[in-house]
């Protein structure tokens, strides 16, 4: 029986967005002005800092929310290195109140707040590699006109292509992850999409999804050659 209230995703949109393999073309061919923001280059460099030239296994936790998915991933891989990232100081500063309580893992992750496509640039300009990067449960914005605000839809995603590593998204609108394979297969990369079986949860919004009764699937593309892609991107 469903213990949870939460609505499952409604859109004005049935299949794939018939902009989406421009929108990509245009913005493999167009370069980001946009500054970045004093309290992301703060973070970033902070993060640095933390790494101290860490050569090891490094994962982002994008759009992390209050961190709970950062321990848990802490605890899973505890010979990485996992940096958190979410642009709301409200929900990064809850993170004591959702992390796991367990000493062993607090060394092996960091939480920051900052804007994920700035770091994103900022870590590709430092030529940093990524092992793994989740982005869970991002938001759909499910209106068709709301496309370019998907992170496949956005500049942003050739950043998180170009930074590498295998690649897991989490969604429980299915739709969101088919465009995202879609995106991949244009830019040379494989994928596969799959419910989530996980024991765990591994963040709050997939508790809450779960004990609604709504299927979250996960989309995996592993870590793989890809198409040369330039150097930058749009704002």
């Amino acid at each position: 029986m469903s213990m949870g209230n939460s609505r499952s995703v409604l859109s004005n949109q049935t299949g794939i967005h018939e902009s989406l393999s421009d929108l990509v073309d245009k913005y493999l061919l167009t370069k980001s002005m946009k500054p970045i923001q004093s309290h992301t280059q703060q973070a970033f460099d902070a993060a640095l800092a933390w790494l101290n030239n860490w050569q090891g296994a490094l994962i982002f936790d994008s759009c992390c929310g209050v961190g709970l998915s950062t321990s848990k991933l802490a605890e899973r891989f505890p010979d990485a290195r996992i940096i958190g990232i979410d642009k709301s100081e409200q929900r990064v500063g809850k993170h004591s109140h959702h992390a796991i309580d367990s000493t062993a893992t607090v060394s092996n992750y960091l939480i920051v707040r900052a804007d994920v496509i700035d770091f994103w640039r900022l870590a590709v300009t430092h030529g940093l590699t990524l092992t793994a990067h989740y982005l869970l449960y991002p938001n759909p914005y499910p209106k068709k006109h709301q496309v370019q605000k998907r992170w496949h839809g956005s500049p942003a995603f050739l950043d998180i292509m170009r930074l590498g590593g295998t690649l897991q998204i989490r969604s429980n609108w299915l739709l969101y992850l088919e465009e995202c394979a879609f995106v991949l297969n244009k830019l040379g990369k494989q994928s596969s999409l799959m419910p989530v079986n996980d024991d765990q949860p591994l963040t709050l919004f997939e508790k809450k999804y779960q004990a609604s009764g709504q299927v979250c699937y996960q989309l995996i593309s592993p870590d793989e050659p890809l198409l040369e892609l330039p150097n930058s991107t749009i704002a």
